[in-house]
């Protein structure tokens, strides 16, 4: 004979399927500053990554403006990265990388576009591409983020996280000037 508990479970995971619900980790975050937090940890793995991932963008980088580009963004992440850790330091955190799956497809989709392109203008235009997908997440993220620290009151995390929104969002325009200004037009 089946408990009340046990019969409340199955429903419960019978409604969690029709419904499209997806039932939470036990580790969750429940409150806004968890969310936060985990975001942090997340974007400080993803800013890490890029700065192990633009010397390579760099180097297969054949358009002068392009790889200038890519060196002053190498500069800026490596900022960001500081910054980050400023955040987790004004939160009495220490900073901690959490795998960021979304920069880690992102990155690998702009190693697939550099295999599957000669060097070149072609290629440049796949690695302006790709480059602006980061730039697009990373946009994304810094507004969340920037959108929380506003709420939660976290003043330092704020001014740090709207600096890099703003420098992410240069970059992009940056990018897309390079693009349309000469890249793209040469690919053809």
């Amino acid at each position: 004979m089946e408990t009340k508990k046990t019969t409340r479970k199955a429903v419960s995971k019978t409604a969690t399927k029709k419904t499209g619900k997806t039932p939470a980790k036990k580790n969750a975050a429940k409150q806004l500053k968890d969310l936060f937090e985990d975001s942090l940890k997340d974007i400080y793995w993803a800013e890490k990554a890029l700065v192990k991932a633009l010397p390579k963008m760099h180097k297969n980088a054949t358009d002068k403006k392009l790889k200038m580009a890519i060196e002053q963004h190498l500069n800026e992440t490596e900022i960001h990265v500081k910054r980050l850790e400023e955040c987790f330091a004004a939160l009495g955190k220490k900073a901690q990388a959490k795998k960021c799956d979304a920069m880690q497809g992102l990155l690998d989709e702009g190693k697939s576009i550099m295999e599957e392109t000669e060097a070149g203008a072609v290629r440049d235009a796949g690695i302006v591409a790709a480059a602006q997908k980061v730039e697009h997440y990373e946009i994304a993220t810094y507004g969340s983020l920037a959108a929380y620290a506003k709420v939660l009151k976290e003043k330092v995390c704020l001014k740090n996280l709207l600096a890099t929104l703003n420098e992410e969002k240069k970059c992009d325009e940056l990018l897309t000037k390079i693009a349309d200004t000469a890249i793209n037009s040469k690919a053809k």
